[in-house]
């Protein structure tokens, strides 16, 4: 495979993963993602919420959960209320319903933080798979694969594919932290 598709691979995969872990954040706006891989004890196994039940998002600021099974209500209220979100959950039948409070300055600026320290988690994995695919083209250099000038093109396509990604993962960046200051 070629060294510049199989990077663009990878780094699209790091940019995918990197908004899958922003969806799990919370923001002032919910989202199914924030509880849907909330682990409930349901017949002495732990399962995910989205197994149990259906999701919803009634704006502005709640999220309601339809279980299959009225007896997992209060397993599911429980796990939501211990699980790093800090929110509450009330039930009416077979329907949870999670409000989510407005956050607070302290709270916003915490979750900037943690949101800051996964880009930069992410760019660290950006740079390495940049730094394996330039050991790669040296060594195609080396064995004579490349010329000195395929060799110099082949660095600058990757430098380049390294930019555009990053530029991405600093606009997902913006955006999240526009959704938690909103």
């Amino acid at each position: 495979m070629d060294i510049t598709k199989e990077l663009d691979a990878k780094l699209k995969n790091f940019l995918e993963f990197l908004k899958t872990e922003f969806q799990t954040i919370r923001s002032n706006r919910p989202s199914a993602r924030m509880v849907e891989d909330i682990k409930v004890e349901y017949f002495g196994q732990l399962t995910p919420i989205k197994a149990l039940g259906s999701i919803s998002i009634v704006p502005p600021r709640e999220i309601n959960i339809s279980v299959w099974d009225a007896t997992v209500a209060g397993a599911v209220a429980k796990a939501i209320e211990n699980s790093s979100l800090k929110i509450g959950a009330s039930i009416t039948g077979n329907l949870i319903r999670v409000s989510l409070p407005s956050l607070t300055e302290e709270r916003r600026k915490e979750l900037e933080k943690v949101i800051r320290k996964i880009t930069e988690e992410t760019k660290i994995k950006i740079r390495g798979a940049r730094d394996d695919s330039n050991k790669s083209i040296k060594k195609m250099e080396d064995e004579d694969v490349f010329s000195e000038d395929v060799a110099f093109k082949k660095k600058e396509e990757v430098q380049k594919i390294v930019d555009r990604y990053n530029g991405e993962v600093d606009k997902v960046l913006g955006a999240k932290i526009k959704e938690i200051f909103e």
